[in-house]
């Protein structure tokens, strides 16, 4: 049975697809059969990132509404093995979605994929609770200042009460914290809230840290998951937190700012 996986956040724009596509990225390049689905109705994004938004024809919608089926919509990535990508529409609005059609969907990807990405809009409306609603496991992504990790901190809040293994009374939702866009310099500077301070807000488990780097925006761009950018600082964190996902012990690394070589001389 397939693991279903939401990122999600409360605020908008602070890295969640970027995270969603690096993640099923980085799970695909790791051997697991994965599919990511892109839940944003009305707005689309994560098939830019994907570098796959020219080949879309069906999507989401098409497949939840019966006008198109699954192995319609579902685009197979050209550069990894074992990754597929489910398109949202971005001429419908939100209320197409439904939990029975979302659930349906969710059950047909099971039989072929071991780990489903759920990548959520920001908020808390339909397509968000949606997003959350079946999943066994969530990456909450924040950036570190204090609207964004209170607005994650009321995510976790629903995933604990309004999913539907809070319902079953099951297991809770597994929550993972990923922090993106971290620079130590800022924390360094109080312009920012360090990885300490946004641990004792949210107290839920770590597992990655996103160096605020160019290379996010420069793939992003160019239609290429930031995770296979291997020589970036933003692509080894994100590999780090895909393995920590799997169970591989890694230090958290870019929690400090780099010191050239007269910094590490003189120790400023």
């Amino acid at each position: 049975m397939a693991r279903i996986i939401v990122v999600t956040s409360g605020k908008g724009g602070v890295g969640k697809t970027t995270t969603s596509a690096a993640v099923a990225t980085g799970l695909a390049m790791a051997g697991h059969k994965t599919a990511v689905i892109d839940f944003d109705v009305g707005l689309r994004n994560l098939d830019l990132i994907m570098g796959c938004e020219r080949r879309v024809v069906y999507d989401f919608v098409n497949v939840i509404s019966g006008e198109a089926n699954l192995n319609q919509a579902l685009i197979k990535d050209k550069r990894v093995d074992n990754l597929c990508i489910l398109p949202a529409s971005q001429t419908r609005d939100k209320d197409a979605l439904t939990q029975e059609g979302v659930e349906r969907v969710l059950e047909e990807l099971s039989q072929d994929f071991e780990y489903i990405i759920c990548d959520s809009p920001a908020g808390i409306e339909r397509g968000a609770m949606l997003a959350a609603y079946f999943a066994d496991e969530a990456i909450v992504v924040a950036n570190p200042e204090v609207s964004s990790v209170r607005d994650s901190d009321r995510v976790l809040g629903i995933l604990a009460s309004k999913t539907r293994r809070a319902e079953r009374g099951d297991e809770p939702v597994r929550e993972r914290l990923l922090l993106a866009r971290y620079s130590p310099q800022r924390v360094e500077r109080g312009e920012m809230l360090s990885v300490e301070d946004v641990q004792e807000i949210l107290a839920v488990e770590l597992l990655g840290v996103i160096p605020e780097s160019k290379a996010v925006l420069q793939a992003s761009n160019a239609g290429v998951p930031v995770i296979m950018e291997d020589s970036t600082d933003a692509g080894q964190a994100y590999q780090d937190a895909v393995a920590r996902f799997l169970g591989e012990e890694r230090p958290h690394r870019f929690l400090v700012e780099k010191k050239g070589f007269l910094g590490r001389l003189f120790g400023s």
